[in-house]
């Protein structure tokens, strides 16, 4: 079995496990699946907004397609999180992603 369906089966199980989804979302992302990703992202993000390492990824999914617009957005919404957590770490790996784009 390879990891996407592995990860897809775990999820049936535990269909709202924001670590499952992330994981497969990187699978997708491996294969240059970004729209896949990006959908796994969006709805992970919608039920877990403070999952935060999933907001650096899905800004740089959206730049491969194209959406640069979405994506600083997405990486503002990520640091104004991150902050919120008091992760510094991401906040600063997410202001790099944004100002790589300006």
């Amino acid at each position: 079995m390879d990891r996407i369906a592995v990860l897809k089966s775990y999820l049936e199980k535990t269909p709202d496990d924001s670590f499952l989804k992330h994981a497969l979302a990187l699978e997708y992302l491996k294969l240059h699946e970004e729209n896949k990703a990006i959908r796994l992202f969006e709805e992970l993000l919608a039920h877990d907004p403070d999952y935060i390492g999933s907001y650096y990824h899905w800004g740089k999914a959206l730049v491969k397609t194209g959406d640069t617009q979405k994506a600083l957005a997405i990486f503002q919404k990520g640091i104004e999180i991150a902050r919120k957590l008091k992760d510094t770490h991401a906040a600063a790996e997410l202001q790099q992603a944004e100002d790589d784009l300006l």
